[in-house]
């Protein structure tokens, strides 16, 4: 594989960034020190350094994930779903790049979409290998059953209101995916190891994403608190959403489907844990979804409490 040019930063290089969970509430970054000239040098220099695809190269598809049956099913579900949710985001952010009140600002934004728009391209190119062509089967139903509703909502905040479109991305969208985002990296490492460089390399991208989102809504706050009850408001009515959309039914049906396939090649995941002192395949898949839920309340706490927004859990 190719090599970075010189060295990059610490959240960018794919040996030393944290974990997405870990990096989400630990790393602080702001829009004038991730700028573009911060993410050519660090992100197309750095952690996409040898990996255009999202992976390192010299790593193949096992050949029990081209295979028809529950475990290519799972990630057919997960992979759609999810290329179809970067795109929109992508889509969206150009409202935050249009709107954005500095130079600094915009250049993190424009980052952010090409960033999204990479992420959709390379989840759909790993189907794409894996011989799955026709997302509208596997995911056409879960896409309308929640993208559309979220990317409506989303975009009536983000083309009027550019610090509600930074909670929006920051917060209730990418705040709430990220989480799971991990989950799929841990679970299919030791089944499929391209997807979870693919993971890897999105949960790197998502830290930066969080981090400085959270940063510009802060500072916006700080300079114009009159803007607080009514980003309050938003941030409740976002998380009320995820309430009633049919989320947690669409992620265990995958997660059983995952599980069937974990139960099936049980002898290839071997003794490897997903988490400290516990094994992939002693989990179930509730156990699996209560996790991903539980890491979702605490960095959403974490990024409000940061944002000096914490009235918002009330």
């Amino acid at each position: 594989m190719s090599t970075p040019t010189g060295p990059v930063a610490l959240e960018t290089s794919w040996d030393t960034a944290p974990s997405l969970l870990e990096g989400a509430v630990s790393t602080e970054l702001t829009a004038r020190r991730a700028n573009l000239r911060y993410w050519l040098e660090n992100v197309a220099q750095g952690t996409l350094a040898g990996r255009p695809d999202g992976y390192d190269p010299a790593l193949a598809v096992p050949a029990l994930m081209r295979s028809p049956g529950p475990l290519r099913e799972a990630i057919a579900q997960e992979y759609a779903f999810r290329s179809v949710a970067e795109d929109k985001a992508a889509r969206a952010l150009s409202y935050l790049v249009a709107s954005a009140p500095d130079t600094a600002t915009m250049e993190f934004y424009a980052t952010q979409l090409l960033d999204e728009a990479r992420h959709a391209m390379v989840f759909r190119n790993h189907l794409l290998a894996l011989g799955v062509t026709d997302f509208e089967a596997v995911a056409g139903a879960d896409v309308r059953a929640v993208l559309d509703p979220l990317e409506e909502f989303g975009l009536a905040v983000m083309r009027e209101d550019f610090v509600g479109g930074v909670v929006m991305m920051a917060i209730i969208i990418e705040g709430a995916l990220a989480p799971a985002a991990e989950l799929s990296e841990r679970k299919w490492r030791p089944l499929d190891p391209v997807a979870a460089e693919i993971d890897r390399g999105a949960g790197i991208d998502e830290i930066r994403h969080l981090t400085v989102g959270a940063s510009i809504a802060r500072e916006h706050l700080l300079a114009n608190p009159g803007d607080r009850p009514r980003v309050v408001s938003l941030i409740r009515a976002g998380m009320h959403m995820w309430t009633v959309l049919p989320v947690h039914e669409i992620v265990l049906r995958r997660e059983v489907l995952f599980q069937q396939g974990l139960t099936e090649h049980a002898d290839v995941v071997g003794d490897y844990e997903i988490w400290p002192g516990r094994r992939l395949v002693d989990t179930t898949p509730e156990e699996r979804l209560a996790t991903a839920d539980r890491w979702s309340a605490e960095m959403k706490e974490s990024r409000l409490r940061f944002i000096g927004l914490e009235e918002a859990l009330r």
